[in-house]
């Protein structure tokens, strides 16, 4: 009988309620919503504009880039494009907004993937800066070529992609600040769980 009760004690002393710390439990949840943060986004009302810019992108390809030649002609150096001369500095802007205004954005709107985002917002900033050289080289071309200035297309273009890099540079900003949130909590669990360790002790 005596041994029975002992056993019991001991069955009971090394169960699972008598070896399970809270605390761990609390790190390992917080460790699982830091990896959620870091990995998705939500754009929330942004996916709006998102989508709306992508489509104003879109939509200024067809219309004239320089001249006779419009953004998919610029983008396959067609016919048009080579008799407008149409500079270096453009072609790289209308593709920088077709890979990273277009694609990128519409794959970051569908897999709402973080590192998608920074591809999307970093793509859009320097296409910003290759639409701004492209307006500037029609504004000025070469001596002795006569070339169009900057079309319709183009100028649209530009100031959609600059719309695009303000709102994904404000999804990108927002989910890292939640990731800094949760890091800093978790550290502060882990603190905690380190002075109940040496409390124990």
């Amino acid at each position: 009988m005596t041994s029975s009760h002992d056993d019991d004690r001991t069955s009971g002393d090394n169960g699972p309620s008598g070896g399970s710390d809270p605390i761990e439990s609390y790190l390992k949840d917080f460790d699982a919503a830091e990896k959620k943060v870091a990995g998705e986004i939500d754009p929330g009302v942004r996916a709006l504009v998102v989508a709306i810019a992508v489509v104003i992108l879109l939509g200024s390809l067809t219309l004239p880039h320089s001249g006779v030649a419009n953004g998919w002609e610029v983008l396959v150096y067609g016919d048009d494009a080579r008799a407008e001369v149409i500079t270096l500095p453009s072609r790289l802007f209308v593709w920088f907004e077709v890979v990273f205004g277009v694609v990128a954005s519409m794959l970051a709107l569908i897999t709402r993937r973080w590192a998608l985002a920074w591809v999307a917002l970093a793509g859009t900033a320097v296409s910003i800066v290759f639409g701004m050289l492209a307006i500037w080289t029609r504004q000025t071309p070469a001596p002795g070529v006569e070339a169009a200035g900057p079309g319709i297309g183009l100028i649209i273009g530009w100031l959609t992609v600059i719309v695009l890099t303000f709102h994904w540079l404000k999804v990108v900003w927002s989910r890292t600040a939640l990731q800094l949130a949760a890091e800093e909590e978790r550290r502060a669990a882990a603190a905690e769980a380190e002075r109940r360790g040496d409390w124990n002790v």
